[in-house]
């Protein structure tokens, strides 16, 4: 069954990268009324979420923000099936990369990992690798269609990137770091972890939830810069990506440094412009199970001191 939904699909979706602009994202404004206008996807999700970061926002501000973002997130949507066709020269102006400097200087001496979070186009992400020497990796979540997850995968490594699965990232950082292999690890790290496997719980939009802390812990523990992947839409179709280094030597910073600051960088592009985040996934669902031992401070108090 799953071989007949890919080879079924498969023509269509090809067919669909290949468009040219204009009937490309008309397609996505057909998307955006059926999606939006008709189905409501999610839509009580996203006006909760809108609700619970933007209280001093008014109704009418967060619906202008709702609608944006779902204009964005069919896009976004349209664009993963664009990879498909995607050459190299078309990712490098469609997706241009404004400071590598940064990220070529430090990887002559330290393998990078390069949190981002679910914001703007972070499926174009993995072209960074067109720019650096280093071998590239992508930490990501299987498809359960096989023959999807290995299209996901063919797709990629078209920009020289290696996926790993979520559950082996730490095995292959360490093997690379034991072997002296020199690499770059993009990897989305906004996601909400359980609550109940959470080691750290810190304000993000000013509610407290709880966090992932893999990035820094290995950061710390083997001595890896981090730099922050910084995704602007500056068009329909069109973005910027901005490096900013958090940390060139994982082991000298203390503990939860290197988190917070990856927050508070999500944070101020989310307030930038928020209709690029996505707002469908529940990222607050576990604000009203937060220990005691991270309570204390209000959480807009902190914010506010970031």
């Amino acid at each position: 069954m799953q071989f007949l939904v890919y080879i079924l699909a498969f023509p269509l979706l090809w067919l669909i990268s290949m468009l040219p602009h204009p009937l490309f994202y008309g397609l996505s404004d057909i998307m955006y009324l059926l999606i939006y206008r008709v189905f409501g996807y999610r839509k009580k999700v996203v006006r909760n979420n809108l609700r619970l970061v933007f209280p001093e926002k008014s109704k009418k501000e967060r619906r202008l923000i709702e609608k944006k973002f779902y204009r964005h997130f069919c896009d976004s949507l349209l664009e993963m099936i664009q990879g498909m066709s995607l050459t190299k020269s078309s990712i490098k102006r469609k997706y241009e990369v404004q400071n590598i400097e940064v990220m070529q200087r430090i990887e002559k001496t330290k393998s990078i990992l390069v949190p981002c979070a679910h914001y703007a186009n972070w499926e174009w992400n993995v072209s960074i690798n067109n720019y650096v020497s280093s071998k590239g990796y992508a930490v990501y979540q299987r498809v359960n269609n096989r023959y999807f997850d290995r299209l996901i995968r063919n797709i990629r490594a078209k920009w020289n990137t290696e996926l790993i699965p979520q559950w082996q990232t730490i095995k292959v950082v360490i093997r690379n770091h034991q072997n002296n292999v020199g690499a770059i690890y993009g990897m989305v790290s906004d996601q909400a972890p359980q609550a109940h496997r959470a080691q750290y719980w810190a304000p993000f939009m000013g509610i407290t939830v709880p966090i992932f802390t893999g990035t820094e812990d290995m950061a710390r523990k083997l001595d890896l810069a981090v730099v922050f992947l910084k995704v602007s839409k500056v068009g329909r179709g069109y973005y910027q990506a901005t490096f900013i280094p958090i940390t060139e030597s994982g082991s000298k910073t203390s503990k939860h440094e290197i988190t917070d600051t990856f927050l508070r960088l999500v944070e101020a592009q989310i307030r930038e412009a928020p209709e690029y985040y996505l707002w469908t996934h529940k990222r607050w669902k576990h604000r009203d199970k937060v220990p005691e031992e991270f309570k204390g401070k209000s959480d807009k108090k902190q914010l506010g001191d970031a």
